[in-house]
């Protein structure tokens, strides 16, 4: 059977377990649907995510974008049979020791988590964290490469060289400010109360 034709939509869903159920797979065949994040809960094994994807895939023309949050860390959604990637806030630690040596680290890591991620068939890492850690909440803490805003721009780009380099595609994160804030943007909304021109100094 042929697969629909159907633009991307603009909108990225989820799913419950480790295959599609019949519901979802009417879900995502929806014109607004455009891609599928994975959690930690659609992971059982390498094989296991793999199939999903594929089940995925099989869906649409063009196929659907297979995205996941895989920062290292506390954020690493695939973690059997993955490299555990440190916190982020290691590399800017060793990048404070040594700027070389540390961007070489940070290209790295970025090789090995878009050839692993790829491996599975993973389009998209929703990757690296770009927010200046102000030491205000742990919700972003380290995640981020730490407060200095020259250490985030050089990792930054030196993971997503890396990245690019075993043909992954990234989205960095989050909205300017939100190192700042003390809310968990799951469950409140965070505020930051800094006029433009202090986002300007630092965090834009």
């Amino acid at each position: 059977m042929s697969r629909p034709a159907l633009p991307l939509g603009p909108l990225m869903a989820d799913v419950a377990g480790f295959e599609l159920t019949p519901d979802e797979a009417a879900r995502l065949s929806h014109p607004l649907v455009g891609g599928v994040i994975l959690f930690r809960r659609n992971y059982q094994s390498r094989e296991q995510v793999a199939a999903l994807v594929r089940q995925i895939r099989a869906l649409r023309t063009p196929e659907l974008l297979v995205a996941v949050d895989h920062e290292g860390g506390r954020v690493q959604r695939f973690r059997d049979g993955f490299t555990a990637i440190p916190p982020m806030r290691r590399l800017g630690e060793f990048w404070q020791r040594d700027n070389d040596a540390g961007e070489h680290l940070a290209w790295s890591t970025g090789i090995v988590l878009a050839a692993e991620l790829r491996a599975v068939g993973v389009d998209l890492s929703f990757t690296p964290v770009l927010d200046i850690d102000w030491g205000h909440s742990d919700i972003i803490g380290d995640r981020s490469f730490g407060r200095d805003p020259a250490c985030i721009v050089a990792l930054a780009g030196a993971l997503i060289r890396g990245l690019r380099a075993r043909g992954m595609a990234n989205c960095g994160k989050h909205f300017p400010g939100h190192g700042w804030a003390v809310a968990d943007s799951h469950h409140a909304l965070p505020e930051d109360p800094r006029s433009f021109d202090d986002l300007m100094l630092d965090d834009l």
